[in-house]
């Protein structure tokens, strides 16, 4: 298609990535972020072998491995801690790379930005879209501090909470609490967690290596609606809520002392059943179907968006064909760690019917193994 102006509306893993993978295809792009600074915590993320291949299509895998602690295996755990099973997870960036990383957000989110500013993209910290008029040509940019700029099309990467998503779909579903927050910390790394290990039980939590000195754990509970955290006493809290976790998981817990590096946040959902985009404007990652963290998928759900959305843009002069590509390719796999994510949870909080976490994760691995 004729090289378009676009617009990305947030700074998160899903529109840095937007922005590198429309620069790779030849894309002008400005990228813009409500806050000052890059929106992101020092706590660890999983990165599964899917994530890597897209990293691998957008050269940005050696700056990602550099960073990181890569890994095959996923084990899982019962309640007193005892080993279920295990699998190896392929090696889709190649051989000579691991399947998995776990890395540090701000590392994560650090590498993309550089990337995307050494690719040419415009990045505007604290600035946010005020109004926008579409017309024949394009579409048309208020910004919060009075400016404006045409370009050609706007991607919605601003997050399960999104303006774009409420302005283009008012009536459509708002973000729902499930019952569930997660709560993560950074720790040393004992030598034998080498791989993602998984704890299920009435408290159910997770191990993944970041680096060979560091690694993090998160753990969920279930808090009533409304629960709100008292910031003097999160390490408390999560004390008293690991205190029917796994043993290998309550002997971490002395390593949880500062209130500051401990991140919880309540897990709230979102799915868009009809349409992704409305006239010359698209919805991409959190901003349409938000995960919960039980199959590690949420960023790379959003990750993966960005590649073929990229692509269908690059395929098409006809904004209308490319957005329903990207959708039509995107919908069921987003679907299906969507829905499964939640019963696995739904699962944990007693709320849903019994399912088998370890089998849906391999089914999970198979599905987001196919090309994308």
């Amino acid at each position: 298609m004729t090289k378009k102006t676009i617009l990305v509306v947030g700074g998160g893993i899903g529109g840095l990535t937007a922005a590198i993978a429309l620069r790779r295809k030849g894309f002008a792009v400005t990228l813009i972020e409500k806050e000052a600074e890059w929106p992101a915590s020092g706590v660890g993320i999983i990165q599964q072998f899917n994530v890597l291949r897209a990293m691998a299509e957008l050269d940005v895998l050696e700056d990602y491995l550099a960073q990181s602690y890569g890994f095959d295996k996923t084990s899982f755990f019962g309640p007193q801690g005892e080993a279920i099973t295990s699998f190896t997870a392929p090696r889709l960036a190649g051989e000579q790379f691991p399947s998995n990383v776990g890395i540090r957000r701000s590392s994560l989110q650090n590498i993309l930005a550089r990337k995307a500013q050494e690719l040419g993209t415009v990045t505007r910290l604290g600035t946010k879209v005020d109004s926008w008029v579409e017309n024949a040509d394009g579409i048309q940019v208020t910004f919060n501090d009075g400016s404006s700029e045409d370009f050609s099309l706007m991607v919605g990467a601003d997050g399960v909470f999104s303006k774009t998503r409420q302005a283009l779909f008012p009536d459509a579903p708002k973000p729902r609490y499930t019952g569930q927050w997660v709560w993560r910390y950074n720790m040393p790394r004992p030598a034998e967690i080498d791989g993602i290990h998984l704890f299920y039980g009435r408290v159910n939590a997770g191990l993944t290596p970041l680096t060979e000195e560091l690694m993090y754990l998160f753990m969920l509970s279930q808090e009533p609606e409304g629960f709100r955290l008292d910031q003097n006493l999160t390490c408390q809290l999560m004390h008293e809520r690991a205190a029917g976790a796994a043993p290998q998981v309550q002997a971490l817990m002395k390593h949880v002392t500062d209130s500051s590096e401990l991140v919880a946040k309540p897990l709230e959902v979102v799915f868009l059943e009809g349409p992704w985009h409305r006239g010359r404007t698209v919805l991409l990652g959190d901003a349409v179907h938000a995960s919960t963290p039980h199959l590690a998928q949420g960023a790379g759900m959003a990750i993966e968006d960005a590649v073929v959305l990229a692509e269908e843009l690059a395929a098409t002069s006809d904004l209308e064909e490319a957005f329903t590509g990207y959708r039509n390719r995107r919908y069921e796999r987003c679907r299906f760690v969507n829905l499964n994510s939640l019963a696995i949870g739904d699962m944990q909080m007693g709320k849903g019917e019994p399912v088998d976490a370890g089998e849906i994760n391999r089914q999970c691995a198979a599905l987001v193994a196919t090309p994308i």
